[in-house]
């Protein structure tokens, strides 16, 4: 048996000069929970040429939808993002990661941090009812250099209105982004939001606590660094496949 599912492109969407998504067919046999990664590809000189990459989709839907920067001389990136309807991508057969809400303890309110692409777990995981099941609170931080790349802003605001997830995202959900280079009602990186206590304040939450509330990461390197060192900091426990803890992040970040 292959290593890969060999899918059909169904749709390419161009959100910026560096940013896309695009959906694909979905084979019945691939499984996996709201917030994992898989490796994803194309065939190139005859070999797979992969990636990690989160899936956009939740686990019930019936394709899968994927969000990628594109790089110039990305090995990758630079091919994948020239993609069209009806071109194949490779997607491998083991999800994994670990932005699980198993590895959780049940809390107050439950922190979704992304930067960049680093989104798209947390778009599965906010389209999962059981992401809302413990938690009081979902709260959806997006951060991005430029309004433009608020991607699926649109389809955040539009959860309250669906006709499975409405009642929860409306009660629950709230989303957040927040944008560093241009002027916008939220403005600022995630950890000066997030350690200054301001982002639970625009909120009109009560100020974020280890032994409350409970905190996914998924974004650049110097993202996961500083809330590495937050953390060990403040003593919060990282959750694990085998224990639960207070939070939990997903280092494999798409670069190329």
């Amino acid at each position: 048996m292959s290593a890969f599912f060999e899918e059909t492109v169904q749709t390419v969407h161009h959100w910026t000069q560096t940013l896309f998504s695009f959906t694909c067919t979905r084979d019945p046999a691939f499984r996996f929970k709201s917030g994992q990664f898989s490796m994803i590809g194309l065939m190139v000189d005859g070999k797979p040429l992969l990636r990690a990459y989160s899936m956009v989709s939740a686990h019930w839907e019936e394709n899968l939808q994927f969000l990628s920067i594109k790089v110039p001389d990305g090995p990758l990136t630079s091919r994948l993002q020239h993609i069209m309807p009806g071109d194949k991508v490779l997607i491998g057969r083991k999800p994994v990661g670990t932005l699980l809400t198993d590895s959780l303890l049940p809390g107050r309110n439950l922190y979704l941090l992304g930067t960049g692409t680093g989104l798209a777990p947390f778009m599965s995981l906010i389209k999962d009812p059981e992401t809302y099941e413990n938690m009081e609170k979902v709260v959806l931080v997006h951060g991005v250099r430029s309004v433009a790349e608020l991607a699926y802003a649109d389809e955040i605001a539009a959860l309250a209105g669906h006709e499975l997830l409405g009642e929860l995202a409306a009660e629950k959900l709230i989303y957040y982004p927040t944008v560093t280079r241009e002027t916008f009602r939220h403005r600022g990186r995630i950890t000066d939001l997030m350690f200054s206590g301001r982002l639970a304040g625009d909120l009109g939450l009560a100020p974020v606590d280890r032994t409350q509330d409970r905190v996914m990461l998924c974004g650049s390197p110097g993202l996961l660094t500083d809330f590495d060192t937050w953390f060990a900091k403040h003593g919060w426990l990282e959750g694990t496949n085998t224990r639960q803890g207070e939070f939990v992040i997903e280092k494999a970040f798409v670069e190329k």
